[in-house]
């Protein structure tokens, strides 16, 4: 997939309510966006406690915390046990923490994981990034195909928090 395309994902309705836009791939961000029928305190709730990010990840690779706090707070870092092919361990680190509003955090290769949360009629619109453009390795990210890769594991993990949330009525 070229840089500016979007992924190869089912398009939904522009602004459809209780379905995740499709994937889009624009420079060195990933991005997709759903509405949730809860108020943002609740989904901020869940994505700041490390201990719970299994329950939403759409990836498949996050097990478990190992290590870090209950609440996430700006700088915060946290061990994770991961499994993609082989099983490893990986240390994040809160780098963007607005409360209710957005959290985002990232590991060595200075790749950011962000949600940003905005209330809406009967719910919170989140919109999930993954953001490559401050890495030293975007080249490494882009030959193995990562943004195409994450483009399919964000629409999953909106629709897990789908799930947990539930989606608010027509």
């Amino acid at each position: 997939m070229k840089v500016g395309e979007q992924a190869d994902v089912p398009e939904e309705a522009p602004g459809s309510r209780g379905t995740v836009e499709r994937a889009t791939i624009e420079g060195e961000r990933v991005t997709a966006t759903t509405v949730v029928s809860a108020a943002p305190e609740a989904v901020f709730a869940l994505l700041a406690n490390p201990h719970r990010h299994h329950e939403f990840d759409g990836s498949g690779t996050v097990r478990r915390a190992v290590s870090g706090p209950q609440q996430l707070t700006l700088g915060a870092r946290f061990g994770m046990d991961m499994k993609m092919r082989l099983p490893y361990r990986i240390t994040n680190r809160v780098v963007e923490f607005q409360p209710d509003r957005r959290i985002g955090w990232c590991h060595f290769a200075k790749a950011v994981w962000r949600y940003e949360l905005e209330p809406v009629p009967g719910g919170t619109r989140i919109t999930e990034t993954f953001d490559y453009s401050g890495s030293p390795f975007r080249w490494a990210i882009e030959l193995a195909k990562f943004p195409t890769v994450n483009a399919k594991s964000i629409r999953d993990t909106l629709a897990r928090l789908r799930e947990i949330f539930g989606t608010p009525e027509p």
